[in-house]
């Protein structure tokens, strides 16, 4: 079932307004994984088609994120990607810039930073062209949810053996793969994505899932504040999680809708290029 408003009771919640208004009707504690990337500040159909002041930027995330953490349970993760925000060819960091919104909360704790890379983008003929985004993962407390396993990938030397020491011999890699690391390789969604959706800034379904396989359980509740076309819903869905979001434009929350529906049915098409190991140990596909 798929809620115009925020509903306990449904699997998924979709919310054609602000997000604060969402998000506040949420109650406390009530989320295990809140995972955005909420606006940039360049004038985006999303932002209201308006640049607001630095200041005025921060503030309206500060108050976004003091609702985050308040419905984020005692040891779940909140998650928050940014780019650069870039004005007459300069560049300003913007998990720099928010990092202090999250350090005033002091239950949280950043685990990681972690770097997203693509190869596609904007090309820039008076600076290097930006291909990486960061990803700032927060938990809420010092016990919290990290499940390796599910999202560990294929060792770069799969055979490799020990050759001296007492575990001569024996292959010397974990035997479910590797820590995917904190620099994570996905292609963005443009062009000819099978993905791509009228959104300009869409999430990839396959970064969303390792954070939801990573840090939740079945059943639990994944909040997207910045919803967008609905990437992150669809992802939780696809792993029996609930989910709830917000977009102030009608008709991402009309696309939105549409994915959750194909994807409860297993009918929305998904790129996917990295291969989980789990995916093998499950027989899902073939180990090359």
């Amino acid at each position: 079932m798929i809620s115009e408003r925020w509903n306990a009771g449904a699997d998924v919640s979709l919310y054609l307004g602000d997000t604060l208004d969402l998000l506040r009707d949420i109650p406390s504690a009530s989320a295990q994984l809140i995972i955005t990337s909420p606006p940039y500040n360049i004038g985006k159909a999303y932002e209201r088609a308006r640049r607001r002041s630095l200041g005025e930027y921060v503030s309206g995330q500060e108050a976004v994120i003091a609702e985050c953490v308040r419905i984020l349970r005692p040891g779940g993760s909140i998650c928050w990607e940014v780019g650069n925000h870039v004005e007459a060819n300069r560049i300003l960091p913007l998990d720099i810039v928010l990092f202090p919104c999250f350090q005033r909360h002091d239950e949280l704790r950043l685990r990681n930073r972690i770097v997203w890379h693509f190869e596609h983008g904007l090309h820039c003929s008076r600076r290097f062209s930006g291909r990486y985004e960061v990803i700032l993962w927060f938990t809420k407390g010092d016990a919290y949810t990290f499940d390796l396993d599910p999202v560990r990938v294929p060792q770069k030397y799969p055979g490799k053996r020990a050759w001296k020491g007492k575990n001569a011999g024996q292959y010397s890699g974990h035997p479910l793969g590797k820590n995917p690391g904190d620099v994570w390789i996905f292609p963005n969604v443009k062009a000819n994505h099978v993905e791509k959706t009228i959104h300009p800034c869409q999430f990839p379904v396959e970064l969303v899932e390792r954070f939801i396989v990573a840090l939740t359980a079945p059943g639990d509740l994944v909040v997207d504040p910045y919803a967008g076309v609905g990437s992150t819903a669809c992802a939780a869905v696809k792993h029996g999680r609930r989910a709830a979001g917000a977009d102030i434009v009608p008709e991402y929350v009309r696309i939105a809708r549409e994915r959750v529906a194909l994807t409860a049915k297993g009918a929305e098409a998904y790129r996917k290029l990295v291969q989980w190991v789990n995916d093998v140990v499950h027989g899902r596909m073939p180990m090359e």
